[in-house]
């Protein structure tokens, strides 16, 4: 459905069905790349260009493991993909580009609304317009009115002509009646704007009909579009796709000789893919429909094996073949190859469940292994496998940026588990920090002080925050969130100050702790300071404290109690939207806790 969820659904695509919705939305896929092709300035060809060959990019390292780009200008000597075969793997996917004719994003749009909506919508426009009339026939006579008052106080030959010119339309005056008008500009300015000046209740009479007019309106079913990648087919058409050609160095400028759809070479001889260059079965080309088969037929040498070493990946750091959109020869070798066999074969016999495959991996005994073992055996192990690539321990990793910021909204008690729905709407904030939120700044980008509540949905999983390449949301940025250039082959991994100073300092972080410490202090059996511990801990690591943490963890919350007890803190106006701070000791002492849990390695890390 990726690759081509358009050419299972057909056209054209109106009244859609949920299941003919998810196909659609799945073809976003193919719309990942940068597209600057709808910015003016830009030299379309090359743009245009520029989309496919970063879409290629997306397919080729996420689905195939392998990289094709450089074969986009010429051949190399030792390189297996040759120059032909990077346009034939083009030549799949061009007839949803059309470099003829070309669709920027917006006019890649497929609306949600279905014929009954859209009739719902006519009739509701149909009753709004009837008072929409009313209010321009009133306005009308009201204009007319404060028109004639203005003319009474001139002298009676220019009434006339003045009349005369401010109801011609401006395009249509003469050089005598502009200049007429320049001489007399409170009858030239005269506006439905200008009545508040002269006639303030006929003014608000209209205000009234135009608010009346937008509530009726408000009961119009909301129109929706999702981004789609497809091919433009005309009703009852049979037009064969734009031919692919071969670029001379790349240059879309130098055409050479025409391709037909096919894989690349090096796989087919493992297996031959026949892939039509229009299939007389379908309104569409069903070049991709095809090669999405033969991808997804369980008998590709790479598709399966890829996937399988992703979802390895995320389980221990490392992937059995570290590069992960590498597999070819100057990528890593696969440190358990028959590992990795068995585990594309298995995913494939049960049924291509990502579910089934997690639970395999993570009921292994290389999952269950413990991170931490003897000095002896450390030293042994390590001295012949210093990389640990052969598993000999359990790699501690830290939770990505998402895993991260949803985590502690789990133990917080905020998390919002809402699934589906529209994105989290992000903003700048004062500190040019990007934060969850509605950006309310006004036309000149100045602050307006505004704030709009999201009603929750601020506390949604990562996974339904809004991404922008170009605003990337500052919590999720400082801990490697992927950069999509275009898209995100393999996560850093680093450890820098800026992480350090977020959990410390950062908003989000302070704000959840507060919420973590509320949580403890309702939740707790009693008000004791050692079952607020015991709940804390339960709540950050699943488990209960150590003797020696309880007795440390107690030692703290005295230190603080103590501290801001002697120490209180100046009450501060708070700002809209922001959480405000505890307002006692016990409060505080309590937040700044949960905050060093929120922060500890052992709720950072996997181990």
């Amino acid at each position: 459905e990726q690759l081509a969820g358009d050419e299972l659904v057909k056209p054209p695509l109106k009244n859609l069905a949920p299941a003919d919705v998810d196909k659609l939305t799945a073809t976003g896929f193919l719309r990942m790349a940068p597209d600057g092709t709808a910015n003016p300035g830009v030299e379309q060809k090359t743009a245009r260009n520029a989309v496919v060959a970063d879409t290629i990019k997306v397919v080729s390292s996420s689905l195939l493991g392998v990289t094709v780009g450089c074969a986009q200008c010429h051949n190399h000597k030792h390189d297996p993909v040759p120059q032909a075969d990077y346009y034939r793997l083009r030549a799949v996917f061009e007839p949803g580009f059309d470099l003829r004719t070309w669709r920027t994003p917006n006019a890649r749009l497929v609306s949600l609304m279905s014929d009954q909506d859209r009739a719902k919508a006519a009739e509701v426009e149909k009753e709004a317009k009837v008072i929409e009339d009313a209010r321009l026939k009133k306005q009308e006579e009201f204009i007319n009115e404060v028109l004639e008052k203005e003319l009474l106080k001139r002298p009676e030959e220019l009434r006339a002509p003045l009349r005369e010119a401010y109801k011609t339309v401006a395009a249509k005056r003469t050089p005598a009646q502009v200049k007429l008008l320049k001489e007399h500009p409170t009858v030239m300015q005269l506006s439905p704007g200008s009545l508040y000046l002269y006639e303030q209740k006929k003014a608000d009479e209209l205000k009234k009909q135009t608010d009346e007019a937008a509530k009726i309106r408000e009961r119009k079913p909301a129109e929706q579009f999702i981004p789609v990648f497809n091919e433009v087919v005309a009703a009852g058409a049979k037009s064969d796709p734009a031919p692919t050609f071969l670029f001379h160095r790349g240059d879309p400028d130098q055409p050479k000789q025409q391709l037909k759809p096919g894989d690349l070479s090096i796989l087919s001889a493992l297996r031959p893919v026949d892939l039509p260059e229009k299939d007389a079965s379908l309104p569409t080309s069903g070049r991709r429909l095809a090669y999405a088969r033969a991808l997804t037929d369980g008998t590709h040498p790479l598709t399966t094996r890829v996937l399988v070493n992703r979802v390895w990946m995320h389980h221990f750091g490392r992937g059995i073949v570290a590069s992960l959109s590498d597999f070819g020869t100057l990528g890593e070798r696969p440190t358990h190859p028959e590992l990795l066999d068995w585990l594309a074969s298995e995913f494939v016999a049960q049924g291509w469940s990502l579910k089934k495959l997690h639970k395999v991996i993570m009921t292994s005994a290389a999952y269950r292994q413990a991170s931490q073992i003897s000095n002896a055996d450390f030293r042994n192990s390590n001295s012949k496998d210093p990389d640990n690539k052969l598993l000999w321990r359990y790699p501690i990793r830290r939770l990505d940026a998402e895993q991260l910021r949803d985590a502690q909204l789990f133990v917080s008690g905020k998390l919002n588990p809402k699934a589906g729905g529209a994105p989290v709407s992000i903003m700048t904030d004062e500190t040019g920090q990007v934060v969850v939120g509605v950006n309310t700044d006004d036309t000149a980008g100045r602050p307006s002080g505004k704030f709009v509540s999201l009603g929750g949905e601020e506390f949604r999983r990562s996974l339904y925050v809004q991404m922008r390449r170009s605003k990337p949301l500052g919590f999720l940025e400082a801990f490697d969130a992927p950069r999509m250039e275009p898209n995100c082959e393999l996560r850093n991994a680093s450890t820098v100050a800026p992480q350090s100073l977020m959990l410390m300092n950062g908003e989000f972080t302070l704000a959840q702790a507060k919420f973590f410490a509320e949580r403890v202090a309702k939740e707790a059996g009693d008000s004791t300071d050692e079952s607020k511990v015991a709940r804390a801990w339960q709540l950050a690591f699943s488990r209960r404290p150590s003797a020696t943490e309880m007795t440390d963890a107690l030692a703290f919350l005295g230190k603080q109690r103590a501290h801001f007890t002697a120490n209180a803190p100046k009450e501060s106006k708070v700002a809209k939207g922001k959480e405000p701070p505890p307002t006692n000791a016990d409060e505080h002492a309590l937040t700044g806790l949960c905050q060093a849990l929120l922060t500890a390695n052992r709720f950072l890390y996997v181990e």
